[in-house]
């Protein structure tokens, strides 16, 4: 018996072995064929990072230095734009919840072939530029605009209202570009929600409302957090849109950095621009994580 019990065991320590070789075989051979994707992400994406982080240090003399962090949280001017920045992201990514949420819901009640001949509709943007989006937006909201005409002529405002060239039209212009990206996730984890679950919640007693609260929007949050990320996100660096429909009159940071390098030809404060935004945004996703675990929703 002590034979076969000492067989058995040296089976097992020699199967766990050849498990564990085989399982770092496996790993090595997914390293090295990911390699040539991380080499060229690294070129791509890292390289370019670390130069214009470099060049955030040296100031305009070319000399190892601060001045252009110290100027930042300094001047007025930056600390209104970053005021700027955050505020119309932030008002952008709220209207799209607004707008998507519910337009989401009222796809997922609509029969599968409705829903995908409508989802064609918010795919649509997508084959269109944004310039020419933008200018069509401005030709809809200046102040001799369809839209300004259109409600003189039914007495519902005596005077154009100023819709574009401010931060209304860029609020404007930047939700129809960015209501998609928050669609497309939210609208998939809606699709993916078994109704059935709705049903004999309401079954159970629980009033239509209370169903959707307590038991639709609480499996539909991955998706709306998703979209909101992706929003918040793009909004940061947005630049077209606010350029355009701003007038001038409108100043995010990708416009700053842009004017910084164009008008002053200053590449250290630019990119000390651009690092601490992609350090604003690593933050903000940061703590987007903390509040909604982020981490769990992008395991699923």
């Amino acid at each position: 018996m002590s034979i076969i019990k000492g067989n058995t065991v040296a089976k097992t320590l020699h199967n766990a072995n050849t498990l564990k070789s085989e399982e770092r075989r496996e790993n090595l051979t997914f390293l090295g064929l990911s390699m040539p994707a991380v080499f060229a992400i690294f070129i791509v994406v890292f390289l370019p990072v670390l130069w214009l982080s470099s060049l955030s240090f040296y100031n305009a003399a070319g000399e190892l230095s601060m001045e252009n962090y110290a100027r930042i949280f300094e001047s007025a001017l930056y600390r209104r734009t970053f005021v700027v920045t955050f505020q119309i992201s932030i008002t952008v990514t709220l209207i799209c919840v607004l707008l998507g949420y519910p337009l989401c819901y009222w796809l997922t009640k609509l029969p599968d072939r409705t829903a995908a001949i409508l989802m064609i509709f918010v795919l649509v943007p997508f084959w269109t530029s944004i310039l020419v989006r933008t200018y069509a937006w401005l030709v809809l909201l200046q102040r001799n605009g369809i839209i300004n005409s259109s409600m003189i002529s039914m007495g519902i405002i005596d005077e154009p209202l100023q819709l574009a060239h401010n931060l209304t039209g860029s609020i404007i212009g930047m939700v129809h570009v960015m209501l998609p990206f928050l669609i497309l996730p939210l609208y998939a984890t809606m699709r993916s929600i078994d109704t059935d679950l709705v049903r004999a919640a309401v079954g159970l007693g629980s009033s239509p409302r209370e169903a959707f609260w307590n038991v639709f929007f609480p499996m539909s949050r991955p998706g709306l957090f998703a979209g909101i990320v992706l929003v918040f996100i793009l909004s940061l660096g947005f630049y077209v849109t606010p350029a355009l429909m701003g007038g001038g009159r409108v100043q995010m940071l990708a416009q700053r950095i842009e004017s910084t390098i164009t008008i002053y030809s200053n590449w250290g404060a630019a990119s000390a621009l651009g690092v601490v935004l992609l350090l604003l945004a690593l933050v903000m996703i940061w703590l987007m994580n903390r509040v909604f675990g982020l981490n769990k929703l992008f395991m699923r």
